[in-house]
């Protein structure tokens, strides 16, 4: 378990991160973490959670959250790690070792950093310590005043080590990479005298004299604007002893007493004059709006030697407006100046040739047209020799191979190289170290902003519900948020609720987000016509998939392939951005891109929607199989099924119910695909065969989902499939407590599987029907039904529903009071049940045995078989079970490890129903 504050405040466990929820929730957490082990009291609290006047309810919402958060810390495994959420009076403090908070970490590296003799050591400690920031302290917060001054206080702190570190990269003489260190700061905090200072010292060291007097310059102007002030001491002695060519005392750079000074090397002199002066850039874009993570990391991406930066998405994404907008914003750092071309790699125009865009380069450079080279060998040669020592940056926009921008990288190790491209390009990442920033869409609120800038606030602001929908249905993909603003600004008379309703259609959206020959389906035409054929062809099948994901298999159901063309076909599409990986092999689409994929191939709509329902039928029925060997219903597949080429293993019941619970949004989905395509068989069968969760998370809502299922088997009119809808969804109703009308449902069941000869089907009916009677105080009917089950399970030959009947009959003995009988009965369940019966079976068997013996005097028996049974329960996640064993023991123990164990299990229960 960790806590972080240095990025966005979270706790992550060996699950994965908590789902720490609301923003305060955040705040309260960072609150107490940043006095751990410290009662903080709930006034304090409030002042951490708002920033102006708190509401009546302040204490109320604090309690709240510090209930929340213990809860999620419980399921974290908090205890294990000795973390705890105490209340002390008006007070709450947590309790965690130091170590486990990032924070304390950091402060740590820097002590030792400070205490290290060798500077290589004090390198590396706090490259470790840095290396703890994943973003600005406290992200995700609400940041009332309290910590915005704890967030100020962490960024000085970590200013402060990486001034730190540039001075321990000095005392190795590796200026260049103090410089790197310190440009990123200095670009980030321009108004920081010491990190400005400490910059143009690195820079003069590193035999970069005119570039450590540009800095000054370019600091002293933006503290002449900003502030109306001078530049301080530090940085006015910085500059006057650059100007001298004095040597760097040893108070700015230590070193130890054996190493000699070094005299700062003279800066040679540029290959080309000043007045050639490049900039090809375009003008920077408008209406730019967010960005600030993908901004910083192209910033960091660009603060190494030499660096490419590869800017990746999807297209209409924005990649080239956040290049150009970058480079504008940073153009002090390149006084050599900026290159900028556009490979058309994704263009009906077709590409320039290396030729072309190195003529333009040199051109640009001062260098005559008559001594440009006519190869593109030479040429290329010539640009990395002009470039070798100038401060340039080159932007390569729209590129489609890695072998292009090969050939157009500068030579300087101070040029930045900036790449745009809808593909990945992971060539270029091994071949040149090249720095991927992806970028995704804009959030709804960045998206609105976008929209505020074409239109004027004016218009956004009167409308705000409809702004933020309608950049909601653009899916935050700026190429669409600007066409819509487009014909917007086209048409003042429209109000943007009237536009929204129109691109709510999904049948006309694309249509509406297309102006001449810009848009969305112009954009992505052009990325699909650089595909192979089988790519292409998975890409269309993929946009009649009724989920949110696909995996290999599904898309190969999707397409009538086999999963390993369709994982081919899913990496080709990936790397150029028309699908995205969001977990290892499993993909998701953009919503404006299934529907693009969705209209290329109309037709095949049927049929592949079939395919996906068929892999859905096939896969759910191995999952039921693996987690529930044995077990029931098993049914007749449909006359027309069509098998897919190949059905996901299932290693075991873990994996099984894993891939079932993480599919059941899916599930739901291709439920209501299937009905709208009227195969209601498909359907009932997807649902009834997610019964292994059902039984096992029976409060989970799934009411409406079977309540589905026996609408869809009245539908087609058969008995075999209503009879086990009914049987499951009364069991159901059951659990929740709405026994009236569990029994409505249960009491045909039992008939509709004998007319269609369901043995089996009949002796799980029966079961259920007992639980309902006996629930309702007729154990006489439950007693019988529970008999009858038996019976038929045994003459089917099935042990896994015998054992259940027998479960449930020796559980209705023990309630009428005649506990030898179901002891009896319970006994025989457990010698009957196979070696691979769930634990969660054999642990209510003995937890009745266990009852049992104390109705009949037998304490120390019954205490073993109840801690049995609660071991079994706790160590399969079985909480009900567990929670029913250890009432069982509580009623005669009172030791306190058992109170303890039914508490968390309660909590864990509940934290599942809610």
């Amino acid at each position: 378990m960790e806590f972080r504050l240095l990025g966005t405040v979270s706790v992550d466990t060996r699950r994965g991160p908590l789902p720490l929820g609301p923003a305060k929730r955040r705040s309260l957490l960072a609150a107490l973490l940043l006095s751990a082990n410290t009662p903080v009291p709930t006034r304090r609290l409030t002042a951490c959670l708002w920033d102006d006047e708190p509401p009546s309810q302040a204490r109320s919402v604090i309690q709240g959250h510090v209930s929340r958060l213990r809860a999620l810390l419980a399921e974290g495994d908090a205890e294990a790690y000795g973390v705890e959420l105490l209340t002390a009076g008006d007070a709450y403090a947590l309790r965690l070792p130091e170590t486990l908070l990032d924070a304390q970490r950091f402060e740590e590296l820097l002590t030792l950093a400070r205490e290290q003799r060798d500077p290589a050591d004090t390198v590396l400690m706090l490259g470790d310590a840095l290396a703890l920031w994943r973003g600005p302290a406290l992200g995700g917060a609400f940041a009332g005043p309290p910590l915005q001054a704890a967030a100020h206080s962490l960024e000085e702190s970590r200013l402060s080590a990486v001034e730190q570190l540039a001075l321990a990269y000095g005392r190795l003489g590796e200026h260049h990479r103090a410089a790197a260190v310190l440009r990123t700061e200095a670009v980030a905090h321009p108004l920081r005298e010491s990190l400005s200072a400490a910059l143009m010292t690195a820079l003069y060291q590193a035999g970069r004299q005119s570039e450590a007097l540009d800095w000054f310059h370019r600091t002293r102007r933006l503290l002449a604007d900003e502030l109306g002030i001078d530049p301080g001491r530090e940085l006015a002695d910085a500059y006057g002893l650059i100007l001298r060519g004095d040597p760097v005392p040893d108070l700015l750079v230590p070193r130890s007493a054996a190493e000699p000074a070094r005299l700062p090397v003279p800066p040679r002199p540029p290959l080309v004059p000043a007045e050639a002066h490049a900039d090809l850039l375009p003008r920077a874009p408008r209406g730019f709006h967010g960005r600030g993570p993908e901004l910083a990391a192209l910033g960091r991406a660009a603060a190494g030697e030499a660096p490419v930066c590869l800017v990746t998405g999807p297209a209409g994404v924005g990649k080239t407006a956040l290049a150009l907008w970058w480079a504008h914003r940073n153009a002090d750092a390149f006084p050599d100046g900026r290159l900028f071309a556009d490979l058309h790699g994704f263009s009906d125009t077709g590409e320039p040739s290396i030729t072309e865009v190195l003529r333009e380069f040199l051109l640009a450079l001062g260098v005559p047209p008559r001594r440009i080279p006519e190869s593109a060998t030479a040429a290329a040669a010539l640009f990395r020799t002009l470039t070798d020592r100038l401060r340039l940056l080159v932007v390569l926009d729209n590129a489609r191979d890695s072998a292009t921008v090969r050939a157009l990288l500068p030579g300087g190790t101070d040029c930045v190289t900036v790449v745009t491209s809808r593909h990945r390009l992971e060539g270029l990442i091994a071949s040149d170290a090249a720095r991927p920033v992806p970028l995704g869409t804009l959030d709804a609120r960045d998206g609105t902003a976008l929209l505020a800038g074409v239109l004027g606030e004016e218009r956004v602001l009167g409308e705000p519900v409809a702004a933020r929908r309608l950049a909601e249905l653009c899916g935050g993909l700026p190429l669409a948020l600007r066409v819509t603003a487009a014909r917007l600004a086209g048409r003042p008379q429209w109000t943007l609720a009237h536009l929204a309703d129109e691109l709510a259609d999904e049948r006309g959206r694309l249509a509406h987000l297309a102006v001449d020959d810009t848009g969305v389906p112009a954009a992505l035409r052009l990325t699909l016509q650089h595909l192979p054929g089988e790519a292409a062809h998975h890409f269309g099948r993929l946009g009649h998939h009724p989920g949110t994901h696909v995996d290999p298999y599904t898309a190969a159901a999707l397409s009538g392939t086999d999963p390993l063309a369709a994982a081919r076909a899913l990496e080709r599409l990936g790397a150029a951005h028309l699908v995205t990986e969001t977990a290892p092999g499993r993909w998701e689409l953009h919503d404006l891109v299934r529907l693009y994929a969705r209209d290329l191939d109309p037709a095949s709509g049927p049929q592949a929607l079939t395919g996906a329902l068929d892999h859905y039928i096939a896969t759910a029925l191995a999952a039921a199989e693996t987690a529930q060997p044995g077990g029931e219903p098993c049914f007749a597949l449909p006359a027309d099924f069509r098998r897919p080429a190949a059905v996901r293993d299932f290693a075991d019941r873990a994996e099984a119910m894993g891939w079932l619970a993480a599919e059941r949004e899916d599930l739901a989905r291709a439920v209501t695909a299937a009905r709208a395509a009227g195969l209601d068989d498909r359907a009932w069968r997807i649902i009834l065969l997610q019964w292994p969760q059902v039984v096992w998370r029976s409060r989970d809502n799934w009411v409406p989902l079977l309540s589905t299922a026996l609408e869809c088997a009245q539908a087609v009119a058969d008995p075999y499939a209503e009879s086990r809808v009914r049987t499951l969804l009364g069991w159901v109703l059951s659990e929740e407590g709405r026994l009236a009308d569990a029994l409505t449902l249960l009491e045909p069941s039992p008939a509709l599987a004998r007319r269609t000869g369901d043995r089996l089907g009949e002796a799980t009916a029966l079961i259920n029907l007992a639980v309902v009677q006996s629930a309702q105080g007729d154990l006489d009917a439950a007693l019988t039904h529970c008999a009858r089950a038996a019976t038929l399970a045994r003459e089917e030959g099935n042990p896994h529903t015998e054992m259940l009947a027998l479960l449930h009959l020796s559980r209705t003995h023990l309630t009428s009071g005649a506990p030898e009988q179901a002891l009896r009965v319970a006994r025989t369940a457990l010698d009957l049940g196979p070696e691979h019966e769930e634990a969660a079976r054999t642990s209510l068997l003995h937890t009745v045995c266990g009852e049992a013996h104390l109705a009949l005097g037998d304490e120390p028996e019954a205490l073993r078989l109840l801690e049995r049974a609660a071991d079994e329960a706790e160590s399969t996640g079985y909480d009900e079970g567990a929670v029913r064993a250890l009432e069982a023991l509580l009623r005669v123990s009172g030791r306190p490890d058992h109170r303890k164990r039914h508490e968390a299990a309660v909590r864990r229960l509940a934290a599942e129903e809610s």
